[in-house]
């Protein structure tokens, strides 16, 4: 489950990093389409600092690997993964978002949360 942490808390960090800076940027290259409205960008940097404390948390628990607060990490970071991968896919399949990062991104995190479920089934059958 370590690098399963690792590779998440450097991803998410930097992502929820990416989102506080640039939140518009980031948004145009996912969904195709820049925020416009302050109480967008506001719900934008409030999922930066969620994704920043997700990084964050990873990061901390990367060598807590027999603790059974990781698996409860490890988890949730799949219910996450696997959250964002339906409503990414469902952004650009139903209203049509179309980023040049958007495929690539819901890949990643399908990716992300198989890897997390199969961690958590080698540690307990």
């Amino acid at each position: 489950m370590r690098t399963v942490l690792t590779v998440t808390a450097v991803v998410e960090g930097a992502t929820g990093l990416g989102i506080l800076a640039l939140p518009s940027v980031v948004s145009s290259l996912i969904l195709g389409s820049p925020l416009d409205t302050a109480v967008a960008l506001v719900f934008a940097r409030v999922a930066g600092v969620a994704l920043l404390a997700l990084g964050v948390t990873c990061w901390l628990a990367r060598h807590d690997e027999g603790a059974r607060a990781v698996r409860g990490l490890v988890g949730a970071m799949a219910l996450y993964n696997l959250g964002v991968l339906v409503l990414l896919a469902h952004a650009a399949l139903v209203w049509g978002a179309s980023g040049i990062a958007l495929w690539p991104i819901v890949v990643g995190h399908a990716v992300m949360g198989l890897w997390c479920i199969i961690s958590l089934k080698a540690r307990h059958p």
